[in-house]
């Protein structure tokens, strides 16, 4: 059964803007909805407010860090995914320990990959709920 992506919502919370603008297209461009903001604190009222399947966020950010946008999004969207995106092989490490049921993709990573693996996360889900 053939399912597009068009009905999955992402919430990309990543600080640097060619970054941001990069990844968004990457995942616009492979079927998904993609809601972008520049910072954790812009994305915890978006979840709070709208339904997005997975929330991508990158951890190192100004004003609250992607481990603690995890955290609000595991309490105000308990049903949205969390995947995480880094440089920084030890906050990766930590981001492990602290959501353990999150994918951390290290950067640089090939825009296939993060498709690859936002793909692998939907159908993980989907073979939860057969």
């Amino acid at each position: 059964m053939e399912q597009h992506n068009s009905s999955r919502r992402i919430l990309l919370a990543e600080d640097e803007e060619a970054m941001r603008t990069y990844l968004a297209k990457a995942l616009e461009n492979a079927g998904y909805d993609v809601v972008a903001v520049d910072r954790g604190t812009a994305a915890v009222p978006k979840l709070e407010s709208q339904h997005f399947d997975l929330l991508l966020s990158d951890i190192v950010m100004p004003e609250m860090d992607g481990i603690e946008l995890a955290q609000r999004c595991n309490e105000v969207s308990p049903h949205t995914k969390v995947m995480f995106i880094t440089g920084f092989a030890a906050v990766s490490l930590k981001a492990s320990k602290d959501q353990p049921r999150a994918k951390v993709l290290s950067k640089p990573f090939h825009l296939r990959d993060l498709v690859m693996e936002v793909d692998r996360v939907f159908e993980e889900r989907e073979q939860a709920t057969v």
